[in-house]
């Protein structure tokens, strides 16, 4: 599960959740240039919501024509409520369908630990407060190896101290800088900020010649 720091005197310092910290158990999803479309296929996306995309991330993957199971860690019992995904390289590329991590984040996954991944992507999942953390091909086999071995046990990831942390190891990892201060600082949800900031953004408005009547 995600845990979220609010500050010492009790609020959080920005109108969105912070997210500093979050811990749950892990999945390992193993090989480099996993693209959208493998993570959400295509025919997924014609929906008027998000609601319910979760079943069906990496469907294809998953699943056969006929709907038989496939092997795949999204498939076993012992994954199944694990909320940090462990990645490789250049995950999230292809399409920029921001369908990907919202099926993601609704199948349980709460932040990536990964090689590389896809700036639109990433930039996707920073929109719905999930961190994208990166570390070097040796220390995500690590993790991956590790939470294959330990299922039921957690990780950690720091994002403010961009460290992750998986029984008695831990290990330094990169958060980008504009992420960690957005994530760590509740500025992520673009629409809470617009929102707490309503009053600027009517000014604003309000000083626009060609924003009149019901456009305020």
């Amino acid at each position: 599960m995600s845990s979220s720091n609010p500050t010492d005197d009790g609020g959080d310092k920005g109108p969105a959740e912070t997210v500093t910290h979050v811990s749950g158990t892990g999945i390992p999803i193993r090989g480099n240039d996993i693209d959208t479309d493998q993570i959400i296929p295509a025919r997924f996306m014609k929906v008027v919501t998000f609601d319910g995309l979760g079943q069906f991330s990496f469907f294809d993957q998953r699943f056969t024509d006929d709907d038989e199971e496939k092997e795949h860690p999204m498939n076993e019992d012992r994954f199944r409520d694990a909320s940090v995904m462990v990645v490789n390289a250049n995950f999230g590329c292809g399409s920029s369908r921001e369908h990907a991590p919202q099926a993601l984040m609704r199948w349980g996954v709460d932040a990536i630990v990964g090689e590389s991944f896809a700036e639109i992507f990433a930039g996707n999942c920073l929109a719905l407060g999930v961190p994208t953390v990166t570390a070097d091909h040796e220390t995500v086999s690590e993790i991956q190896a590790w939470v294959d071995a330990h299922p039921q046990e957690t990780i950690d990831v720091d994002v403010e101290g961009e460290t992750v942390t998986y029984g008695d190891t831990t290990v330094d990892v990169t958060v980008d800088d504009a992420q960690r201060k957005a994530l760590v600082e509740g500025v992520w949800d673009t629409t809470a900020l617009m929102g707490a900031n309503g009053n600027a953004v009517r000014e604003t408005a309000d000083s626009l010649p060609y924003v009149t009547g019901d456009g305020v």
